[in-house]
């Protein structure tokens, strides 16, 4: 019995790439949507290229493909509805939607998750920011859209508020309480409808609101380990989760407080490739194919920088002095300044030592 799948994914950046790369040794083919050709999935993919809001793109994967997946969440949830047949895209526009929207990812969280977040209050015109305490420091985020620190205002004093009411004007936003973390941290969890796995407790930091390095485990207390994967757990189930979805959180002493969700493999889970016996882009093909997952067992603590444009040549020196280093480069054909073109995994028992000293 041919058990092979054909496995429709949308988005053809990094993500897209290594997605298909593990479907491809476990047997099944991969179809990518993707506006432009040159993407890194086409390198191990088939491809349709259109945008992602071409109706009858989005018709065409559905029809050539067993299963849909997406890489990212900036996707027409209404015109995914639209073309897939009942059970053929297992992550569930609804998670989409959640994860798209900061308000309703907020509410999600807070209210039906049951997971704590920061104080928050929804903005819908620069009015809702008259007589701010400004005595609190605030962050302020658009509702759709924003990343890696694009659409968000930082509220100190009232320098900053004419900027905030300057977004608040144009769209929806969310108004956070400026959470002071001890550091960050996320973690990787993947379910197939009915169970879920979890990997180890990851710690970020950041640089320009971009990721620079992941070091796993996460250096924090074992209690606070278990109560991060618990919360991922909870957060997946009741999410009924199918594929891998990452949870990104704030330690403040002894509480652990939930930042956002995406609802795909992370750029925080990519040491995961070397790092466990499965990494989270396995997880992924298993939990959307419905098919048993196995317990994630991570070999050796590891490091994982970021090769953002201007640190390529770095790179690939310092890959050149450690042979052991694991380089990955995405294919992407131009190098632009802050654009991720790869990722460097280091394979250490020495965190501490590494988690200080290694930067591009």
């Amino acid at each position: 019995m041919n058990s092979s799948k054909t496995i429709g994914i949308i988005g053809g950046g990094q993500l897209g790439q290594m997605m298909a790369i593990s479907a491809i040794y476990m047997g099944h083919k991969v179809v990518t949507l993707n506006p432009e050709v040159d993407c890194p999935a086409a390198r191990v993919s088939d491809m349709i290229v259109a945008s992602y809001s071409d109706d009858k793109a989005l018709a065409e994967l559905a029809t050539r493909c067993d299963v849909l997946t997406y890489e990212f969440e900036n996707i027409d949830a209404d015109a995914l509805d639209k073309v897939i047949k009942k059970g053929q895209l297992p992550q569930g526009t609804d998670l989409l939607r959640i994860s798209q929207n900061r308000i309703f990812e907020k509410e999600f969280l807070s209210k039906k998750a049951d997971v704590l977040v920061a104080p928050y209050k929804v903005v819908t015109s620069s009015l809702d920011l008259k007589d701010l305490d400004l005595s609190k420091k605030y962050v302020l985020k658009t509702a759709m859209g924003g990343y890696d620190g694009h659409g968000q205002v930082v509220i100190k004093s009232v320098k900053n508020l004419a900027a905030a009411k300057e977004l608040a004007k144009h769209t929806e936003c969310v108004l956070e309480e400026f959470v002071t973390f001890d550091l960050e941290i996320s973690v990787i969890v993947s379910g197939n409808g009915k169970d879920v796995t979890v990997f180890p407790v990851q710690e970020n930091i950041h640089c320009d609101n971009i990721l620079s390095k992941t070091i796993v485990p996460a250096r924090i207390s074992d209690q606070l380990a278990i109560k991060a994967k618990a919360i991922a757990m909870q957060i997946a189930k009741k999410l009924q989760l199918s594929g891998t979805l990452c949870v990104e959180m704030f330690v403040v002493g002894d509480n652990i407080i939930v930042n956002e969700m995406a609802p795909r493999p992370h750029n925080s889970g990519h040491y995961s490739i070397e790092a466990c016996n499965f990494s989270q882009f396995d997880t992924h093909i298993l939990g959307i194919l419905g098919q048993p997952l196995p317990e994630v067992t991570l070999y050796t603590s590891a490091i994982m920088l970021n090769v953002l444009g201007q640190h390529v040549e770095k790179a690939q020196e310092y890959v050149a002095k450690n042979p052991s280093a694991h380089l990955h480069m995405y294919g992407k054909l131009e190098a632009k300044h802050n654009r991720k073109m790869g990722h460097v995994t280091l394979l250490t028992e020495d965190t501490n030592e590494f988690g200080g000293g290694v930067d591009f």
